[in-house]
């Protein structure tokens, strides 16, 4: 059993100090990869609650007005759901509180029933004989400081257009590092 123990510290005093450095420069380049983009995905991880819903309430707006005259292409607005962002943690919803009709219309709810959600969402929509609008919000205090980050998408249906009701490019970000 000595003789074992002799062997394995031997082994450790053969390493020379380029090995020794070798080694820590080795570890700490792995470490120098691995926590920014380990943060970078935690970041981006925080955000897809709101793009995920904001997409579904575009998708769910677009399905609506598909068959609807110009005038009555979009569900009326519902105010921001829950009134308040939960403030620095996610929060589950009590029951019935996406079951307005608006909500309902688009068939939303930004998670499970019973499951915590870090936003709150709003619809608002602008009708007219020949051009309806949507706008969808979402915001969130995901660090709790009073600091709201906002996400925004807008949406049309507009007479004589081919292509018929759509989700306008691009979203409105606003403080996504809040």
């Amino acid at each position: 059993m000595a003789l074992a123990t002799s062997r394995a510290r031997s082994r450790w005093r053969s390493l020379t100090a380029v090995e020794v450095a070798a080694s820590i420069s080795l570890g700490a380049t792995l470490l120098a990869v691995a926590v920014p983009t380990f943060a970078r995905e935690m970041h981006r991880s925080r955000f897809v609650e709101a793009v995920d819903g904001l997409d579904r309430i575009g998708a769910g707006a677009v399905a609506f007005a598909l068959d609807r005259p110009i005038a009555q292409a979009f569900p009326p607005g519902a105010p921001l759901t829950p009134a308040v962002p939960p403030r620095g943690r996610c929060e589950a919803d009590p029951p019935g509180t996406w079951d307005g009709p608006t909500w309902t219309s688009l068939a939303f709810q930004p998670a499970t029933p019973g499951a915590p959600h870090c936003f709150a969402f709003g619809f608002d929509s602008a009708l007219s004989a020949t051009r309806s609008t949507f706008r969808a919000v979402a915001h969130g205090d995901l660090d709790g400081d009073g600091v709201q980050s906002t996400f925004e998408i807008t949406g049309h249906s507009f007479a004589n257009d081919p292509r018929g009701p759509a989700v306008d490019r691009g979203m409105y970000v606003d403080s996504e590092v809040e």
